[in-house]
């Protein structure tokens, strides 16, 4: 009886020394705030200017070490036409050339 007696006070203490004590927190959890969706990113820089990823004011413009290519400046080809050859128009006797119907009349 003495040994179960003692088995059963080890298992007690035991027990007690196991638990694990938790407390109720006082303070409530911060509230998280949703961040905005759309970020403005022209805000109180102005003209020319944006903010970067750490809120700094930095000016627009092409990145460093960009070159752009030189401007290549084409003539445009030389168009000669050729010489346009008018042959008289010749009219039958009696007949004279109307330009207006493009036919030969009579007179």
């Amino acid at each position: 009886m003495v040994k179960a007696a003692s088995v059963l006070v080890c298992g007690v203490i035991a027990s007690f020394l196991a638990c694990e004590a938790q407390a109720f927190p006082i303070a409530q959890a911060p509230v998280l705030v949703a961040a905005p969706e759309i970020m403005l990113v022209r805000d109180f820089c102005g003209l020319g200017f944006h903010r970067d990823v750490y809120g700094y004011c930095v000016r627009n413009g092409v990145p460093y070490g960009y070159v752009a290519p030189a401007p290549v400046v084409v003539a445009p080809p030389v168009v000669v036409a050729p010489p346009v050859v008018v042959a008289p128009r010749v009219c039958p006797y009696g007949y004279a050339w109307a330009p207006a119907y493009g036919r030969c009349v009579p007179l």
